[in-house]
């Protein structure tokens, strides 16, 4: 039976990218930098009205598997897609990039494929427009005990919780993963997303052994100023982390404490920043760095994604961290 390093448990969504200006916002009524989530019909309205479209596998947990698959570890993706041209685009993809897409395209139904539209303002900010369906349906029948029994560590998405059955499937994956004595974490996704859910989030930190936040997040969840959050988060989760745009990161462990400095770059797309800083920072988790070191891993590669338009690294990483001294 195959063991991962890293399994993640998430929204499969496929990502289409078009380039828009502020005017062209305005007039279609897209809020400007922030995840928006959309009805079908809103969905097919705003897919229409891309010009220059470039698609790609997303999902925030998936693009993170991404960038461990790029650092060569073992990687396992729990994720729901249909049995349609993008369900197929998506699974093929993911197989490609070195992550196992572990449960089969779903033929017939109703629901089609996850999909986000994303307009890339000349900032290179990114405006989002989440059409949900299969992926919304994800639940603890696609958790199976030979994959989640099976990680080393357990990567969970916030966005999941927005759906009952999304909350079982993790609930399931955190025990199957605890139980084979592996460690299980989540990033909490969005400001909004921990708006929703502030109560769950609160018991379920107390029940991981790591959780990834940035700073507005984590005040969201403890309705409080950062750093009385974080000494609430430190106290309650083994390991938190804090990432604030273009300022240090904050690590925790009990009473450990490292601040990692940050090289502030100016994004070509910032999409996919936080997913890569993930990515780094479990890779440094997975391989038994220090918090400086594995918080350095996560900032090298969250600036190479936002180097280039999409979310998935285009560079080896591990040559980067290389010529950064980290291994």
């Amino acid at each position: 039976m195959k063991s991962y390093q890293v399994v993640g448990i998430g929204n499969a969504i496929v990502d289409v990218f078009s380039t828009a200006d502020d005017s062209f916002l305005d007039l279609m009524g897209i809020q400007k930098g922030i995840m928006q989530l959309v009805e079908r019909e809103r969905g097919e309205l705003l897919y229409g009205a891309m010009t220059n479209r470039q698609q790609a596998p997303g999902g925030s947990v998936a693009n993170t598997l991404a960038g461990l698959g790029n650092l060569g570890l073992t990687t396992g993706f729990i994720g729901r897609v249909h049995d349609d041209a993008l369900g197929r685009f998506y699974a093929r993809t993911m197989a490609d990039e070195g992550t196992d897409f572990v449960n089969p395209p779903v033929p017939g139904g109703e629901l089609p494929t996850s999909r986000s539209m994303i307009f890339v303002s000349p900032d290179g900010e990114r405006s989002m427009n989440t059409y949900l369906g299969i992926s919304s349906e994800l639940g603890p029948d696609d958790v199976s005990d030979a994959v989640a029994g099976k990680a080393e560590i357990l990567f969970l998405e916030g966005y999941l919780y927005d759906k009952p059955k999304g909350k079982q499937a993790f609930e399931r994956a955190v025990d199957l993963c605890h139980a084979a004595g592996g460690k299980a974490g989540i990033a909490l996704s969005d400001p909004f997303c921990v708006d929703r859910h502030r109560d769950d989030f609160r018991r379920l930190v107390r029940s991981l052994d790591y959780v990834i936040g940035n700073e507005h997040e984590w005040a969201s969840l403890y309705q409080t100023d950062l750093s009385a959050a974080l000494e609430q988060a430190a106290a309650d989760a083994g390991l938190v982390v804090c990432t604030r745009s273009g300022h240090d990161v904050i690590v925790m462990r009990g009473d450990e404490q490292a601040i990692v400095p940050v090289t502030r770059v100016v994004p070509v797309d910032a999409t996919g920043a936080g997913d890569q800083f993930a990515a780094g920072f479990l890779y440094g988790l997975a391989t038994g760095q220090s918090l400086a070191t594995s918080g350095r891993m996560g900032c090298v590669a969250a600036a190479e994604v936002i180097s280039h338009f999409g979310a998935r690294p285009e560079t080896d990483l591990k040559a980067l961290f290389r010529k950064e001294g980290l291994i």
